[in-house]
């Protein structure tokens, strides 16, 4: 018989992000292991209400909403969730008999998925992707240092303590665990990665898509993604205003939309540079890998903070699995992805004239793009391939199941 393994995430596809990415690789690589996953959103994958969906081939059994919505007093919203998750994970591992039980932050799915693995005698896997209390600062529910934001970190680290095996996206995620009082050997990386045979390098542009985007001839530098205020787009538009007197054909392409999108907007406006500044707005996934195909120089000038100095990003990798030039802030989830001068340019974190000096070298030095265009594919290739990181969930599993023999060593 193959491993059985019930995944509970949070949401999943048709929603587009970076967890529902991260989700399908997974699912495809453990499967390609020859082992069985069967997947359950949350309530909170708002998409569909019904019991189950498929969505490109993937079956998903979903937990509805509950009845009357979210109760707006403190932690009364948070508690139904966890209730009505946890009956439905009950009733879907009844009838799918899982070996273990995958569960995906946030942390409001890991507490009922131990109540039901305890319950049901099933061990628990918490795969942490980001800290609830950060993710809760970053979209302004909470204030860092507050009582909600304290309580949120108890509750995470109460978590972590109960699961049985952790994994976690990124080296800063498991120092934090560590620091935590989480014994070491419980927690293992299961990086970021790309599938590198979806990326290739040296796509010819769409040179309609690129004439009708008023892009011009020149260098263009570009981001693609959503609009948060920690990705520094506003140092982008700054650098680029510093950069403009002696780079006039130089041209920015920002593709995507968010929270932003409006104030960049109106920035690019007042620097005077908003002709010269493409917003595209959102774009169909299947669309996005055309308008890359414009970029010359993905740029990437997140600032400091506690998510982006603990969690990596995915964008710098596909950025140089399609061998294009990266330069991007020095902050920790960047540093683990990015080898200055080697594979991509850091700059100093929250400066734009430090982003436009590095933005300045690199443009100087066009002769040195072939050599770091080859090293960063090498590095993906080489280290950051989904295959590569999905087999790290062998040895996970295998701490939980010794006897399961389709997670012994091959003879």
């Amino acid at each position: 018989m193959s491993l059985r393994i019930l995944h509970v995430l949070d949401h999943s596809l048709p929603l587009q992000s970076g967890y529902a990415f991260r989700t399908l690789a997974i699912l495809r690589e453990q499967r390609a292991l020859g082992w069985e996953t069967f997947h359950l959103t949350s309530p909170k994958h708002y998409a569909s209400q019904a019991a189950a969906e498929t969505v490109e081939g993937w079956h998903f059994h979903r937990t509805p909403m509950p009845k009357g919505g979210l109760d707006r007093v403190p932690a009364l919203g948070e508690l139904k969730l966890m209730s009505a998750l946890a009956r439905r994970i009950a009733d879907v591992a009844r009838r799918v008999g899982p070996d273990i039980m995958h569960v995906h932050s946030p942390v409001l799915n890991a507490l009922p998925s131990f109540r039901v693995g305890r319950r049901l005698g099933i061990p628990v896997v918490y795969e942490l992707r980001a800290l609830w209390e950060d993710a809760a600062v970053d979209h302004g529910t909470t204030r860092e240092g507050s009582l909600r934001y304290r309580a949120s970190r108890a509750l995470e680290t109460y978590a972590l303590r109960r699961a049985a095996r952790i994994t976690t996206i990124c080296e800063g995620l498991r120092g934090e665990i560590v620091a935590r009082g989480i014994a070491p050997e419980r927690v293992t990386v299961i990086p970021n990665a790309v599938d590198v045979e979806a990326f290739r390098a040296g796509r010819a542009p769409d040179a309609a898509l690129r004439e009708s985007l008023g892009l011009g001839r020149g260098t263009v530098l570009g981001f693609a993604g959503s609009f948060y205020g920690y990705e520094g787009l506003d140092l982008l538009l700054e650098a680029f205003a510093l950069l403009r007197p002696r780079h006039p054909d130089l041209r920015v392409l920002l593709v995507g939309g968010g929270m932003q999108e409006e104030a960049l907007k109106g920035q690019a406006a007042r620097l005077g540079v908003e002709a010269q500044i493409v917003f595209t707005g959102r774009v169909a996934h299947e669309d996005v890998q055309r308008y890359y195909d414009l970029i010359d120089i993905l740029v990437y000038p997140r600032r400091s903070m506690r998510l982006t100095e603990l969690v990596t990003p995915l964008k710098p990798l596909e950025a140089m699995a399609q061998g294009r030039i990266v330069v991007a802030s020095d902050v920790g989830g960047h540093r683990e992805l990015v080898r200055g001068g080697e594979t991509g340019y850091l700059f100093a974190a929250g400066s734009a004239p430090r982003l436009a000096e590095t933005l300045a070298t690199a443009l100087d030095r066009r002769g040195e793009w072939p050599r770091m265009i080859a090293a960063g594919r090498r590095f993906v290739e080489e280290e950051r391939t989904w295959r590569r990181s999905v087999q790290r969930y062998v040895d996970v599993y295998r701490a939980l199941l010794p006897g399961a023999p389709e997670l012994q060593p091959a003879a």
